[in-house]
């Protein structure tokens, strides 16, 4: 039986990539009924595309997207790897729209919708670095995979090796610490009560106080690792772990109240 959410978010899904996850992605699409779709960027991985390859439960995603943009509105909102799409933004084709930002009232809060690479120092001073390091990280996943696949004949726990990496490295943890507050400082000097964002595959819900004040932030992790979605239901906010054999929702931590959707598209 599908779960009926009220606001799906979904980004770093990486589609057209060796780590992209979408045999499981399309296992979870089938488990929900959302009434708003925000794809928050890096949906479709045109760094990295080929041509002559796009695998058939990749293009089963897309499928999936454009069925819901038939029924419900679904937002595209752009990411760093699909910034070739931010040249026709904004745009709109029926109930899709690509916008490179959005605003959302859910419950009478003002949650701010945006990918985050703009607020990533490494893709403001070094694009061509963040390119490498892109093609690096796919080749990481590529020897996680398969060591995964070892484990699992072996009955062990799957195993991340950039999760790792981010835990245990200074400064990969500074770089999340320092990328969050940048958004939160953003988010609160313009009037939102809530930041939603991806970029940085990291899934959390929490809040985030500054000197001028705290924010909700959320991050919807990614589809490479985590497999992670964030649901609003009920004016609850959770994030979803999706696990291949089964599907455990986490506790849900409640960030604002129940109330209409308002929506306003900013360019």
């Amino acid at each position: 039986m599908k779960r009926n959410v009220d606001v799906l978010v979904l980004s770093d899904l990486h589609l057209g990539t060796y780590g992209c996850r979408a045999r499981e992605l399309n296992e979870y699409l089938r488990t929900v009924r959302p009434k708003v779709v925000v794809l928050n960027g890096d949906i479709i991985d045109i760094w990295q595309l080929d041509k002559r390859w796009f695998p058939e439960d990749h293009m089963q995603v897309v499928k999936r997207f454009m069925k819901l943009a038939s029924r419900v509105p679904v937002y595209y909102v752009t990411g760093n790897h699909d910034e070739a799409l931010r040249k026709y933004s904004p745009a709109r084709l029926g109930r899709l729209r690509l916008v490179d930002q959005l605003v959302l009232d859910l419950g009478g809060v003002r949650h701010w919708f945006i990918h985050g690479d703009i607020f990533d120092v490494s893709m403001k001073n070094a694009r061509w670095l963040a390119r490498i390091g892109g093609i690096g990280y796919d080749n990481l996943i590529r020897l996680n995979h398969a060591v995964n696949v070892v484990l699992r004949f072996f009955g062990r726990p799957r195993t991340s090796f950039s999760k790792r990496v981010k835990e245990r490295v200074k400064g990969a943890v500074k770089y999340i610490s320092d990328y969050e507050v940048a958004m939160a400082e953003f988010a609160i000097r313009e009037g939102h009560g809530a930041v939603v964002c991806g970029h940085i595959h990291q899934p959390r819900i929490g809040t985030i106080r500054t000197e001028r004040g705290q924010v909700a932030y959320l991050n919807s992790g990614d589809w490479v690792e985590s497999m992670t979605a964030l649901e609003y239901v009920d004016g609850v906010w959770s994030l979803h772990t999706f696990e291949p054999d089964r599907s455990i929702p986490r506790l849900p931590r409640k960030v604002e109240r129940k109330g209409p959707v308002a929506v306003t598209a900013l360019a």
